[in-house]
């Protein structure tokens, strides 16, 4: 069996965990630069009028109106939550998936002798106690079953958060219960192509013919179909996929014309994706620079230009990406625009251990210890959690 383990309302939760005033009040999270919502807690779900997406400044009063309380968004601390909620669910099962940042898969294959609804419980309270984070549990025979399971435990209430198919009539029952839009992996293409020879719910799927799957939908539909049957067709993984790139684009706070302050903000931005690079083991072949105004602001002129600069040498040293990112962006800056975005990638990402290194490559230029001190205090004064009230 195995169990998926979600996290309700994850980054409004991590900012609920320090703020338990707000316990049962709307709590929203907002994107980078504050721009619009992309998180709610349950209670600012149920204020279906206010929607995600929208700019903030468009939904200002509405908020106001219904007493929201906004976080702007804190990626290093929800990356810590992250990391407890994972540490818990650890001491439940040696095989833990992380599959994202707010769910994983605990296999808990060989608990035979176990009351796994009762498990499931102990799992989300043990969570709950030692993080403060609420989760729902839903405990199947294979990957695709559990992920149903976990929305059931979350929309039918007398589950209480936790879900266990562990019978062919439970089984049978969840999937006549769910639409075919709730098939984890199911694309929107072929949910049409189900509805078009009317097949709606995850039981219909099921009965159809195997061989008019795989002709239809290729091997992905027929890993659902046998997935949902019961039959488990996706590996577990314990390690974590190493990255192909890893990047980061964030808006800054203000618009920016000068290059300098563009240039500290890039800095910073090099230091957390590096960070990123060496936890995997890895050095880039390439680095890609962007710079962007703000394509929403119809009073200004607007100009975005990228370039990738191939390096030497692979590298995961964050002072010599610095250098190379600042040389790339004196390439596409341009004075007189107000800029709102720059952003980062490592590309080409290659294991340390075939590195090979150059004698003849000169040393970074620039003084380090001047970088550091920069990066540093990009970080105070602009990475810092705000709580935003009206």
């Amino acid at each position: 069996m195995i169990a998926m383990v979600d996290c309700n309302s994850f980054y409004a939760s991590c900012e609920q965990v320090f703020r338990p005033d707000l316990k049962g009040r709307p709590v929203a999270v907002l994107s980078n630069n504050d721009g619009c919502i992309i998180a709610k807690n349950k209670e600012a779900k149920a204020l279906t009028h206010i929607p995600y997406r929208d700019p903030l400044f468009k939904i200002k009063g509405l908020l106001a109106q219904n007493d929201v309380t906004l976080f702007s968004s804190n990626y290093t601390l929800y990356g810590d939550m992250s990391d407890r909620v994972m540490n818990v669910l650890r001491e439940f099962s040696p095989a833990v998936e992380v599959y994202s940042i707010d769910e994983s898969f605990v296999d808990l294959s060989g608990m035979t002798h176990v009351d796994l609804n009762a498990y499931g419980h102990q799992i989300k309270n043990t969570i709950v106690q030692r993080t403060g984070i609420p989760v729902g549990v839903g405990i199947a025979p294979t990957k695709v079953l559990a992920k149903l399971a976990n929305r059931i435990s979350k929309k039918v209430a007398h589950f209480d958060h936790v879900f266990v198919m562990d019978t062919e009539e439970r089984r049978i029952e969840a999937l006549n219960w769910a639409e075919t839009k709730d098939i984890w992996g199911l694309g929107k293409k072929h949910v049409e192509r189900l509805a078009h020879i009317g097949v709606f719910t995850a039981y219909a799927f099921t009965e159809v013919p195997l061989a008019w799957v795989r002709k239809e939908m290729t091997v992905v539909g027929e890993r659902l179909w046998r997935e949902l049957n019961g039959e488990s067709c996706i590996p577990f993984e314990t390690l974590p996929r190493k990255k192909k790139a890893i990047g980061t684009a964030k808006s800054f706070g203000k618009k920016l014309d000068n290059l300098p302050q563009i240039e500290e903000a890039c800095a910073y931005y090099i230091s957390e994706v590096s960070e990123v690079l060496r936890s995997q083991k890895c050095c880039c072949t390439q680095l890609r620079v962007y710079l962007t105004t703000n394509y929403h602001s119809t009073n200004d002129v607007q100009h975005a230009d990228k370039t990738i600069v191939t390096l030497s040498v692979p590298t995961n040293d964050t002072f010599m990406l610095i250098v190379e990112a600042k040389k790339a962006l004196k390439r596409i800056y341009k004075p007189g625009f107000k800029y709102k975005k720059v952003g980062v990638d490592l590309l080409g990402l290659i294991p340390e251990e075939q590195v090979q290194g150059n004698l003849f490559m000169p040393e970074a230029t620039g003084d380090k210890r001047l970088i550091k001190a920069l990066v540093s205090t990009y970080k105070y004064n602009y990475s810092n959690t705000r709580c935003l009230n009206f």
